[in-house]
């Protein structure tokens, strides 16, 4: 499977114990959430994605600690550290009329209109982030913005955000290209 076909859901930080679990950290949210896919995938720097089996799972602190199947001391747990785990995209649940997960707005081209109604690509999505109150798509300058400027936009639908066209590749928005 390409690269392309996988989502990362969270990250090993670390072994926990001696008997082969590790520390994850997951960006699902509830952070549970990652428990609920069957099939994970394990990318090191040193391989690309490969499967793994998941055999044990609790949540620890504000993460998770789990064991994979053959890890069975701190050693070999030791191997996972660093390590981003993945699932196939075909794998996510489908989603209603007008959500988006943030893998398919990040690339997407920003458009917003002057106050003359010409259309102003202010940049391309990079990623998202959370705020707490809503997310913040960040914005970065491409070939034909009109400028070199990074810009924060909250992601609030109906409010800044006007449409996702995902065939065409573009998000318009009400944003003032000043700010």
């Amino acid at each position: 499977m390409s690269q392309a076909e996988f989502i990362v859901l969270g990250r090993v930080t670390s072994v926990y114990g001696i008997k082969g679990w590790v520390k994850v950290v997951s960006e699902t949210e509830p952070v549970q959430g990652i428990l609920d896919y069957k099939f994970w995938f394990i990318k090191t720097k040193n391989r690309d994605w490969s499967p793994v089996n998941l055999i044990a799972s609790k949540k620890h602190g504000k993460g998770l600690v789990v064991q994979f199947e053959g890890s069975t001391d701190r050693d070999i747990a030791m191997n996972y550290c660093g390590a981003s785990i993945g699932v196939t995209k075909s794998s996510l649940p489908s989603l209603g009329e007008g959500d988006f997960y943030w893998h398919q707005l990040e690339g997407l081209k920003v458009y917003a209109e002057s106050e003359s109604g010409s259309e102003l690509l202010l940049g391309r999505v990079d990623h998202l982030m959370s705020t707490g109150s809503n997310d913040v798509l960040v914005v970065k300058s491409c070939d034909g913005s009109i400028d070199k400027r990074e810009r924060l936009l909250p992601y609030l639908l109906d409010q800044f955000v006007k449409s996702v066209d995902l065939d065409k590749g573009e998000i318009r928005v009400d944003w003032d290209p000043e700010f």
